[in-house]
């Protein structure tokens, strides 16, 4: 059983954002240290829906009259991927705590005021990605941490999802604008950091959607250089008009052990061991779950399904539940603030994961040409 600080400190919590967010509300009610001080939702009757079913009393319409809120201590940001870089901002500047979804923000100028901000004020922000706390990645993270895997030779990631029909800002979006589920998992095996990147475009989306953001391919992949490091990733991104069954994927290539993702969801990774006979060399594994990190109140929300039946968010549900991973990341951002210390990914890490996307797009634009982490990015 792993320890927890033995607090009584309750973290006062607000959420913005209540589709794919309302995943987190059953957590934070459950969780030893965290109160749901407020829900805010533009929608008046998504916010009475919500707030009847679990009984939240403070609500809010709006994001900037919630954030004048002196009740509340942080704000886990749960809205659409082009208001995350203006909404942190706006958060770490009323003097609030901010956890926010994937990615960080839309611009590497975004990305570098919230870095700015947390240094300023000695506030804490943490960008909940979730692969870095799903089940796979943790099985995976304990093997290296315990030297199953020898030297870490290559790792790769993909992320192939067909978003056709969903809302918004969806339609047209650049592969690798939303490509921290595959950077993060590569950097945070090792604590890494991105050094610099190339990309290639491929392929083509439908003409209707191109001029939304003057973005042509169908699949772009890249090869991120890690930071003072002879190790080095490819990452595989697909949003459009590319026949795969959704994955999110890891592979890790050690001297001694090799992790792979199965081809197909349901079924088993493959671990390969070097110098055994070749028949025995592969071996499918069942990864376990890691509830048994978290406080016992919160333990049974890795377990996909658990909000009710036909309630789950559709990026819940088409992701095979994230791994388990929203437990784990809702506790990692209230232990963090409770001790006091910086969450995992923090405010650099998170701009570092985040500017690789974007630039990791510039790069495919470019013919592929290296494009340069920023240096806000990297630690020193």
């Amino acid at each position: 059983m792993e320890a927890f600080p033995m607090s009584t400190k309750k973290i006062r919590i607000a959420l913005a954002g209540l589709g794919f967010g309302a995943e987190f509300i059953p957590i934070y009610l459950a969780h030893p240290n965290a109160e749901i001080a407020a829900i805010c939702q533009r929608n008046p009757d998504k916010l009475k829906e919500i707030g009847d079913r679990y009984g939240i009393a403070k609500r809010y319409t709006s994001y900037e009259e919630m954030l004048k809120d002196p009740t509340i201590d942080a704000v886990h940001i749960n809205t659409p991927i082009p208001d995350h870089g203006r909404q942190s901002i706006a958060a770490l500047k009323a003097g609030k705590h901010v956890a926010c979804t994937v990615p960080m923000a839309t611009s590497i100028a975004e990305c570098e005021e919230i870095v700015k901000l947390v240094k300023a004020t000695g506030l804490r922000y943490m960008m909940m990605e979730t692969v870095v706390y799903a089940r796979e990645f943790l099985f995976v993270k304990e093997m290296y941490d315990k030297g199953e895997l020898g030297r870490l030779q290559f790792l790769q990631a993909s992320h192939q999802q067909d978003m056709e029909g969903w809302p918004g800002y969806w339609p047209g979006l650049p592969p690798m604008y939303y490509a921290t589920h595959c950077v993060g998992p590569m950097l945070a095996l090792t604590q890494a950091d991105a050094e610099y990147v190339s990309c290639f475009g491929s392929g083509r989306i439908a003409e209707d959607m191109i001029p939304i953001y003057n973005s042509p391919f169908a699949v772009e992949t890249a090869h991120i250089k890690f930071h003072k490091s002879d190790v080095s990733a490819r990452i595989i991104r697909s949003l459009f008009d590319t026949a795969r069954q959704y994955r999110e994927s890891i592979d890790v290539y050690g001297s001694k052990k090799s992790f792979e993702w199965p081809l197909v969801e349901g079924e088993e990774p493959v671990i390969h061991t070097a110098k055994k006979p070749e028949p025995e060399i592969p071996a499918k594994v069942k990864v376990p779950d890691f509830a048994h990190r978290l406080p016992k109140e919160i333990q049974r929300f890795t377990t996909k399904g658990v909000y009710g039946e036909g309630e789950d968010h559709l990026s819940f549900t088409q992701g095979g539940g994230h791994g388990g991973s929203h437990p784990h990341l809702a506790n990692e951002f209230i232990q963090a603030l409770v001790a006091g210390r910086e969450p995992f990914p923090n405010a650099r890490q998170s701009a570092n994961w985040t500017c690789t996307g974007i630039l990791a797009h510039e790069s495919a634009m470019a013919g592929g040409e290296i494009r340069k982490l920023p240096a806000f990015t990297l630690p020193g």
